[in-house]
């Protein structure tokens, strides 16, 4: 009767949530005929549940959380609880730690005791998660590659407050949800829009509230940098330098962009300096990483929704000199092959709920 319950079995579909600073994002795949495929996504502005502005970073309770969350799956016809959750990279302390060579019986040992002089809270109140990162030799010959306790280990090592995971549990519950997992964002966007190969790449994610910097070599996470501006910067200077309401500003922004011409001067002005400051920063990252491990960083790859402003790539290939491209998420998908062009300019904005879906469908199989 197993057998044939599992020979009959429907499809399964599952979805990815992201809970951003200023908007819920969803997208629900399912698996057929051995590749994933979209059946719907939707995304909700957050600031009108904490009564501010669309596009606006929000600090929305618990409640208003759920309620946001409901609403979305509803307008998205949402058929399925089965989901994974992606976590706001400010909600966790992400570290490369170096341990000496030991035996791989005490490597996880050695890396908690490691580990409590980079976390500033006793290591009981945390989620701790850990990935030995591969040593250059490795992938050039494993069966010759030394082994941890002949030459040490560099260590990625994660650590997310209990609190944080039981507050995400309980608006998982009360939105009706089955989430089996929550993972960093960052893990999500790389699942999502870095491509299997050797080279190195930065992703830049600007969301509303910030800018987070990810380097990725091997499809493994090298090094990671927050950067305390975002979207909504850009709107809220406007909205003081131009003497005019957000929500004017957000709509300036998002009409004109970089692309006004002669006659938005100002508004083209107000938002190059804003990049600026980004990109220099986004710049001392890169310089950084390439000194640090003599390594060029072959692509900047966009994502978030902020980087869909106007003539936001262009700006972004002066400041870094290298090959610029937005994230296409949306092409490890098949999805209707009328709407390649659609999917192609919302891909940024939907990196980490994709990533998170295409991590909970691979649990399935």
């Amino acid at each position: 009767m197993s057998f044939l319950s599992s020979f009959f079995k429907k499809e399964s579909s599952v979805l990815g949530i992201d809970i951003g600073s200023s908007a819920i994002k969803v997208v629900q795949i399912k698996k057929k005929r051995g590749r994933a495929v979209l059946e719907t996504y939707g995304e909700l502005a957050l600031g009108p549940y904490a009564g501010i502005e669309v596009g606006r970073a929000a600090s929305v309770p618990a409640d208003k959380i759920i309620e946001a969350i409901k609403d979305i799956l509803r307008e998205s016809k949402t058929t399925t609880g089965l989901c994974g959750v992606a976590l706001p990279l400010s909600s966790s302390l992400i570290s490369f730690i170096s341990i000496p060579p030991v035996p791989e019986k005490q490597m996880a040992e050695v890396i908690a005791i490691e580990a409590r002089k980079y976390i500033p809270v006793p290591l009981n109140e945390v989620l701790l998660d850990w990935s030995v990162i591969p040593k250059e030799d490795s992938y050039v010959n494993e069966e010759e590659s030394v082994k941890p306790e002949k030459q040490g280990s560099d260590v990625l090592v994660v650590a997310i407050h209990n609190q944080y995971i039981n507050d995400y549990q309980n608006i998982m519950a009360g939105s009706g949800l089955q989430p089996s997992f929550y993972e960093i964002e960052i893990f999500s966007s790389i699942r999502a829009v870095v491509d299997q190969g050797i080279s190195t790449v930065m992703i830049v994610d600007m969301g509303a509230r910030s800018t987070k910097l990810y380097i990725v070599e091997r499809g493994i996470l090298r090094a990671s940098h927050i950067i305390n501006k975002g979207s909504q910067d850009i709107t809220l200077a406007l909205s003081k330098a131009m003497s005019i309401t957000v929500n004017e500003a957000e709509n300036m922004k998002r009409t004109y962009g970089l692309k006004g011409g002669p006659e938005y001067r100002e508004l083209t002005e107000i938002i190059t300096v804003n990049l600026d400051y980004i990109f220099y920063e986004a710049n001392a990252s890169l310089l950084n990483y390439q000194k640090k491990f003599a390594k060029n960083v072959s692509k900047i790859i966009l994502t978030g929704g902020g980087v869909l402003l106007k003539g936001f790539t262009d700006l972004a290939k002066i400041s870094f000199q290298t090959n610029v491209v937005y994230a296409d998420p949306f092409g490890k998908l098949e999805t209707p092959a009328f709407l390649t062009e659609e999917f192609a300019q919302a891909g940024p904005e939907f990196a980490v709920a994709i990533g998170v879906a295409l991590r909970r469908l691979s649990e399935l199989e």
